[in-house]
């Protein structure tokens, strides 16, 4: 006997919520408006359901509603951000819906559907510990780095993560790699555009810019460049 759980998800827009997810290619395998709304998708074998909010419960702005576990969270996230940048015409990554930025090496990833629930894609076998403060085998800045994205990839805490870095660098900065402050200003920049802040935008592409790095350093880096860029 198998048993399966389906995630009960909340809709006070459920026209807009169905669009958003037939855009990343889910399919609506069930939908009605009465006696009461209430909806299904599918894809990949996955199944969301959605129902209105509960009498008298206010929910948050945003909440978790799903995990979704994948073999290539990598491919998926390409997949998704094609999918929303053909139906938007751009790629949605501020307010509702919006789905997160993803880097190399990266495990997960954030859908933000437009009544708020949020959806995890999660890698199938990603590590089950993280240590926040970063890595004990790391040092100085490279901690910083890895606290930083930690707090970012996995808290959803952009702000926390821009004050670890800021603080990082005025701390350890002096003594960190070229590389290692090119990293970190680099994830400054991006931060500031998910914050839509081109003064704080402008100030770190300024200090990326002005640090020399090797020909093979500014490969190792390029990736992270170019998800600010995009």
């Amino acid at each position: 006997m198998t048993d399966t759980a389906v995630p009960l998800l909340w809709s006070g827009d459920l026209p807009s919520t169905l669009e958003f997810y037939r855009a990343l290619g889910y399919t609506v395998v069930h939908e009605q408006t009465r006696p009461y709304v209430y909806a299904a998708i599918e894809k990949h074998g996955c199944a969301l359901h959605f129902a209105p909010a509960p009498p008298g419960v206010e929910l948050p702005v945003e909440h978790a509603g799903a995990l979704v576990m994948v073999d290539d969270v990598a491919a998926r996230h390409t997949e998704y951000t094609t999918a929303l940048r053909a139906h938007y015409g751009k790629i949605p990554s501020k307010g509702r819906p919006r789905i997160t930025r993803f880097r190399p090496g990266q495990s997960r990833f954030s859908l933000v559907d437009p009544v708020g629930n949020t959806v995890l894609v999660i890698q199938r076998d990603e590590p089950m510990e993280l240590e926040y403060g970063g890595s004990r085998e790391l040092e100085g800045l490279a901690r910083v780095l890895d606290n930083a994205r930690v707090l970012r990839d996995f808290k959803n805490d952009d702000r926390a993560a821009t004050r670890a870095l800021e603080a990082g660098l005025r701390r350890f900065g002096a003594a960190a790699t070229a590389l290692e402050r090119a990293r970190a200003y680099a994830a400054l920049a991006e931060l500031a555009v998910v914050a839509a802040d081109t003064d704080r935008l402008a100030h770190w592409k300024s200090e990326l810019d002005s640090v020399e790095l090797t020909t093979e350093e500014r490969t190792a880096l390029a990736a992270e460049v170019r998800t600010t860029t995009d």
